[in-house]
């Protein structure tokens, strides 16, 4: 069983070892060895990097029977050997795990809302949490008791307990572990069984940023950072607010009015612009209807454009039939082709069944209702002979 020195010194970077056994693992180098300070994934903290002797350390697991295997970038011989573990990653990931113990903590006693699950990511953390009713004033509570928690620099202990004294222990969770258990006690605010390396004070972790929170699964997942991830956080954020102030000669705080604004004069445009596409277009129906082909009792518009949005060609055709009896016939070329296919109501044909039978022959795909119906994807070389087919339905 390999010694874990991550456990007896989280602050241990460099370590003298024996390599025990090597192999490869899906052609890549592994290494066990009697001692590591190396720690592996586990309970949602990701592994360590660094070096052992001239290899570089990629990954860390640990195998069902306890066997931590140490993933190469170069195979080693077995035998003595040193490592030295990354500090700024082994540190990143001390401050992000007890900022976690502490966080959840911190919504058992606002809310009453256990923690299901821990995920340490490169950038980001999350928690989901046994909550219904998530809310920003709620966020802002359990934020501020976990800073209050962070600013007394409490000190955060280890004990090695019997799985029977962990209930009078008062630990948060239960573990399903045997034999001796681990638990981090940060002082007179949270004890919780958990294998990972941790900070020795609160103070270290510096700060808890709560970043967002979702629905997820019936509950609630919650994304945070700590430490240095939540001081880069910070200036990222400020930068980018920075940044906008200056576009818009004002100040950060003045932001959120602005932006109130802005998006209430571009709503405003944008109904107006709605407004006025939708008059053109009716001008522009209107003198298609007119200058169309009389077919017996009805009007036969066909017509081909480009530049346009299909939806606006739909909207066209539909104009064109309400003018009187009439069937649009409208292509939209680009690259490929598409088309709208309308009638009023009092003309016999399934708009949708011809456009379908046209397409088939020509390429692309198409339906629609009876009175209403679309293609794309049709080859541009033959969006005539398209418009041409679906012409000969309706004047048949």
């Amino acid at each position: 069983m390999t010694i874990r020195l991550y456990w007896e010194d989280p602050y241990l970077t460099q370590f003298n070892c024996t390599v025990v056994e090597v192999c490869l693992l899906d052609q890549q180098p592994v290494a066990v060895l009697d001692q590591t300070a190396f720690y592996p994934t586990s309970g949602g903290q990701p592994f360590d990097t660094g070096h052992l002797g001239t290899a570089r350390v990629l990954n860390v697991e640990e195998d069902a029977s306890g066997k931590i295997m140490h993933f190469l970038d170069a195979q080693l011989a077995t035998g003595p050997a040193s490592g030295r573990v990354d500090w700024v990653r082994r540190f990143d990931h001390m401050q992000q795990h007890t900022g976690q113990h502490i966080l959840s903590q911190a919504f058992v006693q606002v809310a009453q809302a256990p923690t299901l699950s821990f995920h340490m990511g490169r950038e980001t953390s999350t928690i989901d949490l046994n909550l219904s009713h998530p809310s920003e004033e709620l966020m802002e509570q359990v934020e501020a008791l976990a800073a209050g928690v962070v600013f007394e620099d409490r000190p955060v202990r280890v004990h090695n307990v019997r799985p029977e004294d962990l209930e009078a222990l008062g630990v948060r969770k239960r573990s399903e572990r045997e034999g001796t258990i681990r638990v981090i006690d940060v002082e007179g605010f949270d004890r919780s069984p958990c294998g990972g390396t941790h900070v020795r004070g609160s103070g270290e972790i510096g700060m808890i940023a709560i970043l967002g929170y979702e629905r997820y699964k019936g509950g609630t997942r919650v994304e945070f950072v700590c430490g240095g991830r939540a001081l880069k956080t910070l200036r990222k954020d400020h930068d980018a607010l920075k940044r906008l102030g200056k576009l818009y000669s004002a100040s950060m705080y003045e932001l959120p009015d602005l932006a109130e604004k802005f998006f209430q004069g571009r709503s405003d445009l944008v109904k107006q612009n709605a407004r006025l596409q939708g008059e053109m277009l009716e001008f522009e129906a209107r003198d298609l209807w007119r200058e169309g082909v009389r077919l017996g009792g009805f009007v036969l518009v066909r017509a081909t454009f480009s530049g346009r949005s299909l939806e606006t060609v739909k909207l066209l055709a539909q104009k064109i039939v309400a003018q009187g009896e009439a069937v649009a016939i409208l292509g939209l070329l680009e690259k490929t082709a598409q088309a709208v296919v309308a009638r009023s109501t009092g003309i016999p044909g399934d708009c949708g069944a011809i456009v379908k039978d046209v397409t088939v022959k020509h390429g692309g795909k198409g339906g629609g209702r009876p009175d209403l119906a679309q293609a794309g994807g049709i080859p541009a070389d033959n969006l005539e002979a398209w418009l041409t087919d679906v012409e000969r339905h309706f004047g048949k």
